[in-house]
């Protein structure tokens, strides 16, 4: 899901602790993704829609909850 995702096998990090720091941050970015509800599209998608928009990049960080 990752590779598929965020093409982390494309990844030249390397240098002492950074791949393990850059999978732990791509495994939280593709929790939120799976999490959010109110873009259906698939999990590139929204990803590319968050960089290209920041209205939607604040709807997957900070979803509204239900009261």
């Amino acid at each position: 899901m990752l590779d598929v995702t965020f093409d982390e096998d494309q990844c030249r990090a390397r240098k002492g602790h950074a791949a393990q720091n850059l999978a732990m941050l791509r495994k939280v970015c593709l929790s939120l993704l799976k999490q959010d509800t109110s873009i259906k599209d698939s999990l590139r998608g929204k990803r590319y829609r968050a960089a290209l928009d920041e209205t939607v990049l604040k709807s997957i960080l900070f979803p509204k909850s239900s009261k």
